[in-house]
């Protein structure tokens, strides 16, 4: 009989030439000609309109939001990149030359795009541990509200449904994949050109007004553009990102020349990315312009085009501003006590005042006790508040570079009462560290005392500008497990925590390394470190879990998680599969329904069911949800090492030898689609497949976990 499926784990780096002295004859004639071609400009603009929002109910809208697109990577904005489509949407709309995000990861900043509110109002802080409430007006359930019909279709997991943004959409497409290890250093997401193509697909089948958001990741590290991109920018990953990221939504601004009513489109991001500048590599940890600054335009696509002038808009524009701006532009009534404005007006009169902007970047502060950053934009004055405080002047130094501080000590200090004029009360964070958690992790005999307290002060040594050593040490440690150099990685993560014992995703990653190379109890160990440590989170938690379920120690597992996993997809799948390696599978069971009844895209749960119906014998069940597992996610391997267990079990051979090569195909670590697939390919009299799979088998899964199983291979592929 097949190996059945082990249940799946969740959640788991030209210069111009000088001219001689006899061109001076040629000056005038080519001041003439300058001056020709202005004044035809001039005459030309007289003619031409400049870009308006016409305000209408009769219109659609598509917000296009393009995951860590720096604002200075198109075109339009002066960048060497090529990128026509959305360049030929700011020629003929409006282009914000000065828009800030308030946040610089992704979850928190759509979640001001949506709702109008800065961070510190809707309470999303960071991309894990935090969910939208479901009692906020979003830009989804107020245009609902408004009759039009409403699409989401998103890119990268940190959107996923269960972070609370779904509501009033009557289509969430976030079929993205799943983790499919315990912990991974790269969260699930798709191309460009897949989320534009479920987009396009539902836009053709509306007939009456719609809101469509397409949300694109590729633009993220790692850069990955398809290897045509990476040829036109060989030194550059990121701009072959930005290029193949505009190439792949054409097709969808193209597709709106054909709609029969006028489309308001908005494109942003979330937020930048730093390059190597500041010492950043990514986003996350500063609020520079690099990651702060982000691209925005406003244009119109009306049936049969229109011949406009796009207008540049130097003032500032915030995205808190966005939400009012397209309740504005479809005459719907504005949101009640919103901090931001609609840029309508601001569009036709070419500009507008300057509206202080609140900003913060407080990852590293709730990940690894490190000091909160937050800021404000006073005009072109930007005031960063940490231990260590800045003042730029954007105006004459836009790449930061001048810190004015103390040098200009008064000025500063107006700045910081504009900055506590936004609540800077620390944030909170849910699902972490309550004090029901922390009585529970006492009772397990993980935490003595009070535990770690959260800081209330910050010193220099505090301040990310001195620690930004330990973050490019954590990306070394990354880099050097993708390289498979797994004793520095562990010793880059363990030095990490050496100088600072409060860096939490430090303990999840070592944990990580050392789980996927076979070393449970180490993995363990380190997690119980954390604990002890008073980092209770939930990401800490539900890992450990997970890594005691796989152990034997189920009961322990379902200690941590029970009573606290909450509406957590994650948490939850790790508690039903706890439950499931306790023996009880009704609560198991019960537990992954919960799941689909928050997240009914969820593979994982589907799979987990499936595998338990197995088990039990019901295999017409299992084929169920086994098949309806890999329809919501056809990318999770595990689902298909499942059905090739029960397609051999009911006799459907060739099917299964299909699945389980499917499976390793997605990952060449499924290790039982490769035992499975060995033996079959044996059975089957494919002797050389098999030893070769086989092989593959012996010389990749962990001994810690198959043991017994590399043994029999090796006696199975050592006969033939």
């Amino acid at each position: 009989m097949a190996r059945e499926p082990r249940r799946a784990r969740t959640s788991g780096p030209p210069v111009a030439t000088p001219r001689s002295s006899g061109a001076s004859r040629m000056v005038l004639p080519a001041l003439i000609v300058v001056v020709a071609v202005a004044a035809a400009a001039a005459w030309l603009m007289l003619r031409t309109p400049s870009f308006a929002v016409e305000r209408t109910t009769d219109r659609n809208v598509l917000l296009v939001t393009i995951d860590t697109l720096r604002a200075d990577a198109l075109g339009s904005y002066g960048s060497g990149v090529a990128t026509p489509n959305l360049d030929r949407l700011a020629a003929t709309g409006a282009r914000f030359d000065f828009a800030h995000a308030h946040a610089v990861v992704t979850l928190p900043s759509h979640a001001s795009m949506f709702t109008g509110l800065y961070p510190y109002e809707h309470g999303i802080r960071d991309n894990a541990g935090y969910r939208l409430d479901a009692g906020f007006d979003t830009m989804a359930t107020l245009l609902k509200q408004a009759g039009f019909e409403t699409g989401a279709f998103v890119g990268g997991f940190p959107l996923d449904q269960r972070f609370g943004l779904a509501g009033g959409f009557d289509e969430y497409d976030d079929r993205l994949g799943e983790f499919v290890t315990s912990v991974d250093f790269l969260v699930p997401s798709r191309r460009a050109d897949a989320v534009a193509d479920a987009a396009l697909e539902w836009i053709d089948a509306r007939r009456g007004r719609w809101f469509a958001w397409v949300h694109v990741f590729d633009p993220h590290a790692p850069y990955r553009p398809p290897e045509e991109w990476i040829a036109r920018y060989p030194s550059s990953p990121y701009d072959a990102e930005v290029a193949w990221t505009d190439f792949a939504l054409g097709r969808l601004f193209t597709r709106l020349d054909s709609e029969p009513r006028p489309t308001l489109v908005v494109v942003t991001s979330d937020h930048g990315e730093g390059l190597g500048e500041h010492g950043e590599e990514t986003h996350g940890l500063f609020a520079y312009e690099s990651t702060l600054r982000v691209p925005l335009i406003v244009s119109e696509v009306v049936p049969g085009g229109r011949e406009v002038a796009g207008v540049t808009i130097d003032s500032a524009a915030r995205h808190v501003d966005l939400l009012p701006t397209v309740l504005d532009a479809v005459g719907a009534p504005p949101g009640e006590g919103l901090p931001g404005s609609s840029l309508l007006d601001v569009i036709d009169a070419g500009g507008g005042d300057d509206r202080p902007a609140y900003f913060e970047a407080l990852t590293s502060s709730i990940v690894r006790g490190w000091a909160p950053l937050r800021g404000v934009l006073v005009g072109r004055e930007k005031y960063i508040d940490l231990p260590l405080q800045e003042l730029y002047d954007l105006s004459a130094d836009p790449a930061e570079l001048r810190n004015l501080y103390p040098a200009e000590a008064e000025r500063t200090e107006v700045m910081l009462n504009t900055l506590r004029t936004f609540d800077l009360t620390p944030p909170g964070a849910p699902g972490r560290e309550s004090a029901e958690v922390r009585e529970r992790m006492r009772a397990l005999g993980y935490v003595s005392g009070g535990g770690a307290a959260r800081r209330e002060t910050y010193t220099e040594a505090d301040d990310p500008k001195r620690l930004v050593e330990l973050e490019h040490i954590l990306h070394e440690a990354t880099e050097d497990y993708y390289q498979g150099r797994y004793d520095e990685a562990i010793r880059k993560y363990a030095e990490v925590l050496e100088r600072r014992p409060d860096t939490e995703d430090a303990y999840r990653y070592l944990a990580f390394v050392y789980w996927d190379i076979g070393r449970p109890d180490e993995a363990i160990a380190v997690l119980e470190q954390a604990l002890r440590q008073g980092i209770t989170s939930t990401e800490v938690r539900l890992r450990l879990a997970i890594y005691l379920g796989e152990t034997g120690r189920a009961a322990r597992a379902i200690a941590l998680l029970e009573g606290t996993a909450g509406d957590d997809v994650e948490a939850l799948n790790a508690l039903g599969s706890a439950y499931a390696n306790g023996g009880r599978v009704a609560d198991a069971i019960a537990t992954f329904e919960r799941v689909l009844d928050l997240d009914p895209t969820s593979g994982l749960a589907h799979l987990n069911i499936g595998a338990l119906k197995l088990q039990a014998g019901d295999l017409s069940g299992a084929e169920a949800s086994l098949i309806r597992s890999v329809e919501v996610d056809p990318g999770l391997p595990g689902a298909y090492t499942a059905l090739g267990a029960l397609f051999e079990r009911t006799g459907r051979v060739d099917q299964a030898l299909e699945a389980w090569e499917r499976a390793v195909a997605l990952d060449p670590r499924e290790y039982d689609a490769l035992y499975n697939l060995t033996i079959a390919l044996a059975r089957a009299g494919r002797l050389n497949d098999a030893r070769e799979v086989g092989r593959r088998f012996v010389a990749t899964a962990p001994p810690a976990f198959y043991a017994a199983d590399i043994e029999q291979i090796r006696r199975l592929i050592g006969g033939f």
